[in-house]
């Protein structure tokens, strides 16, 4: 099967619905490299919406941004100051209005996947980099956080986490890997790379942010 690979959502309930109308679900992989959550409006709405395709769908993969990782954070250690001052709070208040259980939000989060690879393709939230463990994920250099430059690794490394803030992915040469956070929640839009499983890209799908989804950010 080919991939459909969706990159930071953040929160983008109505610019996600849109995208998703572009997955062939018979023929591709449908997989979200992580922060899911967090600036935008509808966290919990884009959240349930990932957990029940994952439940559905076993063809959908959702990989573990540093946004879930830090609400695991919060959850585990009785608060996460940062997070909360930066955008958590909001992300709580409306995980509040719907009702969301914060512990099964927590074990979901915690049991996401740091990555999915195959021969030829390697996908993370941030990319792998020259570090010794890059799926510690407490590290600076991991795949949860990294913005330094990324190793190339003889595979299509395909990663979001540092938005570009323009309405299309970069490619990196050197690196050999594609960076597909286009920053929905800037306005920006979200992009989804459709991708064969030889690693050659099929298609590049960007979808203008709808602004229901960042109204009064």
């Amino acid at each position: 099967m080919n991939f459909f690979i969706i990159g930071d959502v953040h929160g983008c309930f109505y610019t996600l619905e849109k995208i998703l109308s572009h997955w062939n679900v018979d023929e591709e992989h449908l997989i979200f490299l992580g922060d899911l959550i967090d600036r935008g409006n509808y966290s919990a709405r884009v959240l349930t919406t990932c957990m029940e395709l994952q439940k559905s769908y076993p063809n959908c993969i959702i990989l573990k941004g540093n946004h879930e990782y830090e609400f695991t954070e919060h959850y585990d250690k009785g608060g996460n100051p940062n997070w909360v001052r930066q955008c958590g709070e909001k992300t709580l208040e409306d995980f509040n209005r719907n009702h969301l259980d914060y512990k099964k939000i927590r074990d979901w989060c915690k049991a996401l996947p740091l990555q999915y690879e195959t021969e030829h393709i390697m996908i993370t939230h941030a990319g792998i980099t020259e570090t010794e463990d890059p799926y510690w994920e407490d590290g600076e250099d991991s795949v949860l956080w990294t913005r330094k430059a990324l190793k190339n690794i003889d595979k299509l490394q395909i990663h979001g986490h540092t938005p570009l803030k323009r309405n299309e992915p970069l490619f990196n040469e050197t690196s050999h890997s594609i960076n597909i956070d286009t920053g929905a929640v800037y306005g920006y839009g979200l992009t989804g790379l459709k991708v064969s499983d030889q690693a050659s890209v099929l298609d590049i799908i960007n979808i203008e942010t709808d602004e229901r989804d960042i109204m009064f950010l």
